[in-house]
């Protein structure tokens, strides 16, 4: 009798087991996966956006580059080629957001692994020099194999910064009286494509970027 009981205690745990993966998948296949969204420059507030693209609503991604970083290296859109990375945009010798940025940037830094990067561009190129910005990088902890700082031509950056990466007010040419100054991440997908607007002074922000992240990544594993 008690191997008769026991026989049917087995069945109940097997059955038990059964209808947990069935409620657990069931419950994964109701419930929306979450998605980040796609940002092109009708989606971003006017004042980010240089008026004639303001109209475009799909295919927005961060135009093609040349720079140079921190160890006196050309750096273009190929060495991102494939990458999820996030982008700012500072300069060595301020005061205020900077230095705030730039920590929270290495936390983000440490955090994530070899298939994410990063890229910082100086918005005084004519003060910040590849000797500068390798003196800042040994400074702040600076990964070279994962984070770029970047200094070259002004209107360069400050085209990228205006037309690409939709981060700073379109006030301004690039011209030697422009200055740009934006707490924003920028987190960019390997299609080279916005997904996400981050204040990069704000540890909630950085928090909200790295699980943001996290999504980004799973939707590549898919």
């Amino acid at each position: 009798m008690r191997s008769f009981f026991s026989g049917y205690k087995i069945f109940g745990l097997v059955l038990l087991l059964i209808s947990s993966v069935v409620v657990y998948l069931f419950y994964n296949a109701l419930t929306p996966k979450k998605i980040l969204p796609i940002y092109s420059p009708a989606m971003v507030n006017s004042e980010l956006v240089a008026e004639e693209i303001q109209h475009i609503r799909k295919y927005h991604t961060i135009s093609d580059f040349e720079l140079t970083n921190q160890n006196g290296k050309t750096i273009t859109q190929a060495d991102y080629d494939g990458k999820i990375y996030i982008a700012d945009f500072f300069f060595t010798t301020c005061p205020t957001i900077c230095p705030i940025m730039t920590k929270n940037m290495a936390s983000i830094q440490d955090k994530v692994g070899d298939d994410v990067l990063l890229l910082s561009h100086s918005v005084t190129p004519q003060i910040d020099s590849v000797a500068q910005l390798k003196k800042y990088a040994l400074e702040k902890g600076v990964d070279d194999t994962k984070w770029n700082l970047v200094t070259g031509d002004k209107k360069q950056i400050y085209e990228l910064a205006r037309k690409s990466y939709l981060a700073v007010k379109t006030d301004g040419d690039g011209g030697p009286f422009d200055m740009i100054h934006t707490e924003n991440f920028i987190l960019v997908d390997k299609e080279k494509r916005i997904r996400g607007f981050y204040d990069g002074t704000k540890e909630e922000e950085i928090q909200k970027l790295l699980s943001d992240l996290e999504i980004l990544k799973a939707s590549y594993a898919e």
